[in-house]
């Protein structure tokens, strides 16, 4: 009877040391969830890509991905905050676009073993929030004229990776994108020449 009542504490005991490791686990992720998503995907790479030849491509292809999904929940914004039908427009075919961008891009990450961003980064979401607070004229002001400054960095930075990139594959689509980039860019000029006339027309 006392080797039973033995028996029956110690699976007790395991079941919570079980429980209790459940829980350590749980908070770590939860941790994890609060820290820049960015910063997390550089981490997982410099781990595994440390002091190795693509180590400045996998940057890259963190750095594409937070771009590229900050400009489809900016895109999605501009549907619901812009007034202009040119900023709509603009803003339609940058979730498009880059939509389809980030799913290649995904792909091709996982074929190389590069990790991602899950989420935008701290940078990414105070500018979500900074243009969220925004609506109208006053939006299609500040996003046509951040647009067109990220997409004047993004093609540098997709012009550096395409021509010293030193993953064959990364460098390709790096420089498959440069075309859509400039068409992008001039597309986002000519929605803030807009925005802009119209504002002088009211004034």
């Amino acid at each position: 009877m006392k080797r039973i009542a033995l028996n029956f504490a110690l699976i007790g005991t395991i079941f919570m040391a079980a429980s209790c490791s459940k829980d350590a686990d749980h908070t770590a992720d939860t941790n994890n969830d609060n820290k820049d998503s960015k910063e997390v995907a550089k981490d997982m790479n410099d781990e595994k890509f440390d002091s190795t030849n693509i180590e400045d491509d996998t940057k890259f292809a963190v750095a594409a991905a937070d771009g590229g999904l900050m400009e489809v929940r900016l895109g999605e914004l501009a549907l619901k905050n812009g007034s202009s039908a040119k900023v709509k427009e603009f803003a339609k075919l940058m979730v498009k676009d880059h939509g389809k961008a980030n799913e290649e891009l995904k792909e091709l990450a996982a074929k190389k073993n590069i990790s991602l961003p899950a989420d935008l980064s701290d940078d990414a979401k105070d500018k979500y929030e900074d243009l969220a607070k925004k609506k109208g004229n006053d939006f299609d002001d500040a996003y046509t004229e951040f647009m067109v400054k990220d997409h004047k960095d993004d093609i540098s930075d997709f012009k550096k990776e395409a021509e010293k990139g030193n993953d064959p594959e990364v460098r390709a689509w790096a420089a498959g994108k440069l075309s859509t980039l400039e068409h992008h860019l001039q597309m986002a000029e000519a929605a803030e020449e807009i925005v802009d006339k119209n504002d002088k027309d009211k004034k």
